[in-house]
């Protein structure tokens, strides 16, 4: 049986807008094993982003072991008999963007296929407090043991989202990027996350894309050295890929522009970093960005970086940039606050209790 999604009353916050809109479908996720332990993303409406080498079906077994340890779930052992079923049910306890359904799926069939899970939402689809938006049927005992590593990946995955989705809105028309300030060993979820919400991914890693940063420019010489070096080296090893370079003052960016007009580069993006001044009341002085990007006038892809918030994002958006990145999406982010209950019915009468359903 199909569950209900209807809770009524609940307010739309702006951020969410698109979201909260979203056709209330039962989603079932299908994905079949490849090569190895790959797994294919099809069907998925939004995919994992692409990396070489990276098994996310080996992090799932590796979060499960983590959780079962040597002996197993000594008290589902102890308490629920071997063969009860029971349904149990998803729970938003605060409004958000929900992130993390398809690996969801994944996690329940690597514990048991046959384990029925069923969701009137999809990834990327708005929830409000209160709001029963999936549930699992199938042996107690292992939807109990899934619990909290089906938790764990979805409340992060979705507060990722759901700050990605307001930033993102707000950036327009500017898209919004995250960093490599990941989660380590969760790089590709959290990127997964921000596709969910909204965003668009950065480089995947080291590998994917040449970006010249501080470091990479100070121990080249200067930015012209640092780019000749880049261009010789691809040419060299005959590499296509995006480049990259970060730029402090207006100088810098003169000097890029200068060195792209007298030779062939692969330069594709111009990094305009910490160019947005931060000021006593709040607000940000975007002066200095918009004149950088006033000198680069279309020749490359700009991206702002630097006190990025909530708060600022809007207003950085508004300079002409191409991206806006800011590694608070995935480094410091707060975790939607979602349960998954047998008792429903307690669940909800003790979440008014306490303010949180």
């Amino acid at each position: 049986m199909a569950i209900s999604c209807s809770v009524q009353g609940f307010p739309l916050q702006t951020a969410f807008r698109t979201a909260a809109f979203a056709p209330a479908l039962r989603t079932v996720v299908k994905m079949s094993a490849t090569a190895g332990s790959r797994i294919s993303y099809e069907s998925l409406a939004i995919k994992p982003p692409e990396h070489p080498t990276y098994d996310l079906k080996g992090i799932i077994k590796l979060a499960l072991a983590e959780d079962a340890g040597d002996r197993g779930d000594v008290t589902c052992k102890a308490t629920i008999p071997s063969d009860m079923a029971v349904e149990a049910y998803f729970l938003a306890k605060e409004d958000g963007i929900i992130a993390g359904i398809a690996l969801a799926e994944m996690i329940f069939r690597e514990i048991d296929p046959s384990l029925n899970v069923e969701w009137c939402r999809n990834d990327g689809d708005f929830v409000h407090k209160g709001l029963q938006f999936g549930k699992v049927h199938g042996r107690a005992h292992n939807i109990v043991v899934a619990e909290r590593v089906v938790l764990n990946f979805m409340q992060r995955m979705s507060g990722i989202a759901t700050l990605t989705k307001a930033m993102a809105n707000a950036a327009y028309p500017a898209y919004m990027l995250e960093t490599r300030k990941t989660a380590p060993a969760l790089r590709l979820v959290d990127k997964w996350a921000v596709l969910i919400g909204g965003g668009r991914n950065h480089r995947m890693g080291l590998f994917d894309m040449v970006m010249i940063k501080d470091n990479h420019i100070s121990a080249a010489g200067g930015v012209t050295g640092a780019l000749k070096a880049v261009d010789l080296y691809l040419e060299q090893n005959s590499l296509q890929m995006e480049v990259e370079v970060e730029t402090r003052t207006l100088e810098e960016v003169e000097e890029v522009l200068h060195y792209s007009s007298q030779t062939k580069t692969s330069l594709t993006r111009i990094m305009l970093d910490n160019m947005v001044v931060p000021l006593p009341n709040g607000d940000v002085d975007i002066s200095m960005l918009k004149e950088a990007v006033q000198l680069i006038n279309g020749r490359y892809e700009t991206e702002a970086s630097g006190n990025v918030t909530l708060d600022t994002v809007h207003k950085i958006g508004q300079s002409g940039v191409t991206y806006i990145s800011s590694g608070s999406l995935t480094h410091s982010v707060k975790a939607l606050d979602i349960s998954l209950k047998i008792d429903t019915e307690l669940a909800l009468k003790v979440g008014k209790r306490t303010g949180r359903a």
